[in-house]
Order: structure tokens, then sequence, then C-alpha cells
């Protein structure tokens, strides 16, 4: 599964989910010039939640059409893999 993310002005950008326990550095995205990361993981079938980690901050993907609530009052990502 890859996931794409776009932030001009970002500096480091990882994910962090269910696939990683939720570790904020452990899975960086990769920078491909103007603005773009990407990152692409090999996981087994399932749902994950996911959020981007931005300079530090914690955001949602403007891409994701799935989400659920977190227990921190915000909201969380869905990926489903088959």
């Amino acid at each position: 599964m890859t996931f794409n993310f776009h932030d001009s002005e970002a500096c480091m950008v990882a994910i962090a989910g269910t696939f990683n326990d939720w570790h904020p550095s452990a899975t960086p995205m990769v920078p491909l010039g103007k603005g773009r990361w990407s990152k692409t993981l090999e996981v087994k079938p399932g749902i994950y939640e996911y959020l981007f980690v931005v300079d530090g901050k914690w955001i949602a993907d403007p891409g994701s059409a799935v989400t659920v609530s977190n227990p921190f009052g915000g909201i969380n990502c869905c990926v489903t893999v088959r």
C-alpha cells in the first residue's frame, strides 16, 4: 500500500498507525521534491487506522474518505488492505 502526502512547508513527514503501534518516527516518508512525500508499506490484509506526523504535528490524511473518532477528540483515517 502506498501513502502520498503534499505539504510544501514540511521538513519531516512520517506515518503512524495501528500497523506500527502509533510510533510517530518509526515510518518516515520519502521526500519526492516540491513538497511531495510518499511511502510504500507491505502489510497483511486488514483495516488500519493512521495519521501523518508532519514536523511533529499529527495530521489527518486529506485524501482519506474513511475516518473514525479517536480517544483524543480527533479523527483517525482508515484504510482497508485486501
